[in-house]
């Protein structure tokens, strides 16, 4: 049975000019989830990522800790981020009249950020706001996504690296959970989690969620992020 296990992403750039560009940290958590997989003999026949920079540099820097060639990494864009700046954006500018302080600025902090992200998507979910991408387009290039990764003919283990919203909808169509489950589990997933499914005639199926055995050891808790 084919085995799926999609990585978000390691930690990016929030506040800076290029937010889609790995920290330092970022790269060290790509590098240390190869790692780990290497010292435990895991290895994968099928790489896929989405063609953002942040994904891209995930999967190059777990090849690196594996010792596998970036050079046979696959992008997929049904992978991508929804673009929640735009989200973000079109909540502000629908609500700015009522809120005049709702707007985000360089300043504001990534609590703060989130908090409105999650309004946001609430909103963005509802059909109440017009993003750059509508809730329905969404769900349903992560189901084409899904699709391809678990029906195009791959068999044995792939490694998929995305992003946080995009596997907080993978979960949601697996397990049938409701819409306001994506906006929850969003929120949740830690940089370069790792989420466990096997795919088979009948379906996927979700193994495990949201685990960080590289970094889950007392010398690297502090290296568990979220953004």
């Amino acid at each position: 049975m084919p085995e799926i296990f999609v990585v978000r992403h390691g930690q990016a750039s929030f506040g800076s000019d290029n937010y889609d560009q790995l920290s330092e940290l970022g790269w060290r958590q790509a590098r240390w989830l190869g790692e780990h997989w290497a010292e435990d003999g895991h290895g994968f026949d099928h790489v896929v990522c989405g063609d953002l920079q942040r994904h891209r540099e995930t999967a190059r820097g777990i090849c690196e800790g594996l010792g596998l060639d970036a050079a046979r990494v696959e992008e997929l864009p049904q992978l991508n981020e929804f673009d929640f700046q735009s989200v973000v954006r079109a909540y502000v500018e629908n609500n700015v009249e009522k809120n005049p302080q709702l707007a985000p600025s360089r300043n504001t902090d990534k609590k703060t950020y989130y908090r409105l992200l999650k309004q946001a998507m609430h909103a963005w979910s509802a059909g109440e706001i017009a993003a750059a991408e509508t809730w329905p387009q969404f769900e349903q290039r992560v189901e084409e996504a899904l699709g391809v990764i678990g029906t195009g003919g791959r068999s044995g283990k792939t490694l998929v690296v995305s992003s946080g919203g995009a596997i907080a909808m993978m979960v949601r169509q697996v397990l049938g959970a409701p819409v306001h489950s994506v906006i929850q589990l969003n929120m949740q997933i830690k940089n370069t989690a790792v989420s466990h499914f096997f795919a088979g005639a009948s379906g996927y199926s979700l193994h495990s969620f949201n685990h960080v055995p590289h970094l889950d050891r007392r010398e690297r808790r502090e290296f568990i992020t979220y953004s």
